[in-house]
Formats: C-alpha cells, structure tokens, sequence
C-alpha cells in the first residue's frame, strides 16, 4: 500500500510504527450547520479508515471537537445562549449528519474543553525548554527556535511572512510566532493557568489531544489542504519541541477542498450548501459516490448535476441487489476475482476511489450481463456488496424491477422509500414506452430520443436492456403533466 505524504511530498510505502494505526484528524469548530465541506474531508477518512481495517489493520482513530473559538463566542453571543449550549446543539446535530452519511463514530471525539490540563502542561513545558516565552498574560512560541519549522508547508519563515495573516499581539518577540494561551476578555469563557485567566490557542488543542490519545508519535493526521498551513505546521512545531521525538506523524494526509464556484465551500464565506441541505435533495449513498469519484487530494467542485448522476449510480447498484439469480446460485458462475483484485490494488495506490468505484460499476455490468445470458451472479453480487459496504461505507438498498405489461416499473424495497405509482400513470409512461419502441424499430431516432428525453425530464428514467426498457421512477409525475406530454408529442 502506497500513501501520498504532504511532508515528503510524494508517495510513501505505508508502514505503521505498530500494531495499531494511529490515526488522527483534525475535527469541527461546532457553531452551525456542517456543510458539504466537512461531509467531503470526513467520507474520505471515513474510506481511508474502512480500507485499513478491510486489509488487516487495526485502526485507532480519535477526531478532535473545538469547542471554544471566538466563532463560538461571537455566534452564542448573537443567540444570547452560552458557548457551552451552542457547542453542545452544533455537536449533537454534527453526529446526527455523520450517522446518516453512514460514517463511523470516531473511537474518541475529544473536546477542547475537556483538556485544558493538558494544554496547560504542554505550554509550561514549551516555556521550560525555551520555547515559548509568556507576555501580558499571553504566552506565544518561538518559530525561530525550531530549525525545520516550515518543513510541512514546504515554505521559509521569509516567504510565510510575505503571505501571512499575521496574529496581532503585543510583546511579540517576532511576527509570526503564534499563540499557546490568550488572556479572555471579559464575559468571555476563561480557565485559570499560571499567566492569565484566558484559553487556549487553536493549534496547542490538537496537539494536546493527539498526545492524550494517540501518545508521542502517530502514524495518520488528516484534515484538509487548508490547514497545511498554519495550524498542521504549529501542531509539529509544538509537539516536537514538547517531546523531542520526531516524527511527531509519519504520514500526513489532506483532502482537496469542495468548491462552490471559483471559491472554497466554508462557513465564513457563507456559501455552503449543508450536510442537511444536500440530504434532503440526495441520497446518503449519493453524496458518498459523488465525494469518492474525484481523487481525495483534488478539488471537487459542487454542481446538482453531479449529485443527480452519482444518485443515477446509486440505483444501479440498488439494482443490481435487487436482480433474482436465474440459476438460484446453482449454475455457470461469474467469475468477479478480477474485480476484486483491480478494486483493491486502486485503493492500495494511494487511496484511488474513483479507480475503485470504476471497477465496482465495471462489474455492475457484468452482473446485468449474466444475468441477461442466465449465468449465476450470486458470488459476484457478494463481492460487489462486500466491498461497496465494507470499504466504500454505501449501504446500497435492495431496488427491485417489476415487470408489467408493456415495461417495468420499480418500487424500492427494505430500507428505501416506498413508491406509490397510480395504475394511470403507469400507464400513460407504457403507452409513451411503446411509441419509443415503435420509433426506433422505424427508425425514428430523434422522436424516440425526445420521448426518452421528456420523460426523464418528469423523473421518469428509461434503461435499455437486452431484455427490454426498464423504467425508474425517481419521482411519480402527476396524471394531469402526463397527459400534457402526450398531447405534446401526439400521442393519443
């Protein structure tokens, strides 16, 4: 298995120090809805972590909660509620959204709050071994007494002072030395310590939990591309001089950022779609394909007709489970071991889901195949729900295909919506079926493809298959914009 680390800056062999991958990422600052930026960061460990497991590793795997930040200030403030309820509220609806994405619960979920002890210590020993230095209160670290600082980043302290936005404070030995403690302001929450009564600084926290849970060195850190730099590189430079081990992580890993437009989805920017948002337009599954069909470290840019198609996706595979074995698993079998062997050497280079997801609709195909020519596909079917589930995180519903006259319709089965479609409607969508069947037999390619086009547009998806044209309500239309169509198109 083969990792890409943004320390080395390229592929790695993948090597655990232990018996048990330590594996850490960087969690959520709980003051509102989390939004398709965070599904996209947390599905991709999610896979990472699945994968690992699927292959024989014992996973450790802890996600921090900032819950004290002056987002978290300002936002209780404007609600006139503590930060303590705010935080509370925007965690319990972060793990409502991360359940029903289907990702697995961290083992521990750490909050800032709860390691203040620990924070203290740290930052009295950075002090101690000269590190950091306190001033008013504050006490802040010194970059320059680190002689690789900047090795994550791969940047010099010159060319990060020409791009940073510098931390204001008064005493300040240089610019870019950056805060372990901060005096609270007034009314503001605050923990006694041996300089102030104030509260951490956000890098000091993740180094505090990290240490708390996962010890001195970790196999794993994952957070997004946009915290490189500052806070994945202060995170090194606080628990190495803290320590004095290095590495203070083996492999450091980052996702590409969910853009909306030519900009990053985020809170601040105020243009994010929500977790919730998405899950009421789109399946889990759908979002979770859309996600994993672009490399984890490129970018994945936002649009409904990507969602729409990975939702398309979705239902294949729904399909496919819901597809009766001709033979009952007793006759000339599929053989899906090469399936198998391509899906898992694209998640072992690097983590390559879209590779992986190919492979998985490659032998989607297959299936249909056999099955069309009355091969068994039982062991296929296994292997293709294994690995979606297992490693994927998909949970893929059974979707069964009922034929009736002149077509077939689908109803959804366990674990899905039930579809309710009105016998007139049905057939109304059989006559419009048999017209298309009667053009292309004429060969009248474009009203076939018009009536095939309009019905998609009403939600009513047709699939061509080696036994006939299989219809997909994604939604019912109504018997009234059916008899409208038909009107259109001439159809009596």
């Amino acid at each position: 298995m083969k990792v890409y680390n943004t320390l080395s800056g390229q592929k790695e062999e993948f090597s655990p120090q232990g018996d048990e991958v330590k594996m850490y990422v960087c969690g959520v600052t709980p003051y509102a809805d989390s939004h398709l930026g965070h599904a996209m960061s947390y599905i991709i460990f999610d896979v990472i972590r699945r994968h690992l497991q699927f292959r024989g590793y014992k996973v450790k795997y802890v996600q921090n909660i900032t819950d004290i930040d002056d987002k978290i200030i300002n936002r209780a403030s404007q609600r006139g509620i503590s930060t303590r309820k705010l935080a509370e509220e925007c965690t319990h609806s972060f793990f409502e959204d991360m359940d029903a994405l289907n990702i697995l619960r961290p083992h521990y979920a750490p909050k800032a709050t709860e390691t203040i002890p620990e924070i203290i210590n740290i930052t009295q020993g950075l002090i101690d071994k000269g590190f950091a230095y306190a001033v008013g209160g504050d006490v802040y670290f010194r970059v320059r007494k680190m002689g690789d600082y900047g090795k994550l980043s791969h940047r010099t302290l010159d060319s990060m002072m020409a791009g940073a936005r510098i931390e204001p404070g008064e005493g300040k030995e240089y610019p870019m030395d950056f805060t372990l403690w901060k005096v609270s302001k007034p009314g503001d929450p605050s923990w006694d310590s041996p300089w102030s009564k104030g509260r951490p600084g956000w890098h000091i926290e993740c180094s505090a939990m990290s240490l708390k849970y996962l010890g001195e060195q970790i196999d794993i850190h994952g957070g997004g591309q946009d915290l490189i730099f500052p806070h994945h590189e202060n995170e090194i430079a606080q628990s190495e001089s803290f320590t004095g081990v290095k590495p203070f992580v083996k492999y450091w890993l980052h996702n590409g950022l969910v853009q909306l437009g030519e900009e990053k989805m985020s809170k601040s920017l105020g243009n994010l779609i929500t977790i919730k948002e998405a899950l009421g337009k789109y399946s889990a599954d759908a979002i979770r394909i859309f996600v994993l069909s672009s490399h984890y470290r490129s970018p994945l840019t936002y649009s409904e007709e990507a969602l729409a198609a990975a939702e398309e996706g979705a239902e294949r595979l729904g399909r496919v489970y819901g597809r009766v074995d001709p033979t009952g698993g007793r006759g000339e079998a599929l053989d899906a071991e090469p399936y198998r062997q391509q899906f898992i050497k694209a998640m072992d280079d690097d983590f390559n889901t879209p590779q992986a997801i190919a492979t998985l609709f490659d032998l989607t195909r297959e299936i249909n195949q056999a099955a069309d020519s009355g091969k068994s596909f039982q062991v296929a079917r296994d292997l293709l729900l294994s690995l979606a589930r297992e490693v994927l995180g998909l949970k893929i519903p059974r979707i069964y295909v009922l034929h009736a006259e002149g077509g077939s319709y689908t109803v959804s089965g366990k674990d899905v919506k039930f579809t309710v479609i009105p016998a007139v409607v049905n057939t109304r969508v059989n006559r419009l079926v048999e017209e298309r069947l009667r053009c292309r037999k004429a060969k009248q390619w474009q009203r076939a493809d018009e009536i095939r086009k309009k019905l998609g547009e009403l939600g009513v998806i047709l699939e061509d298959t080696s036994t006939g044209t299989d219809i997909t309500y994604k939604r019912v239309p109504s018997e009234e914009t059916i008899d409208l169509l038909m009107k259109e198109l001439g159809i009596e």
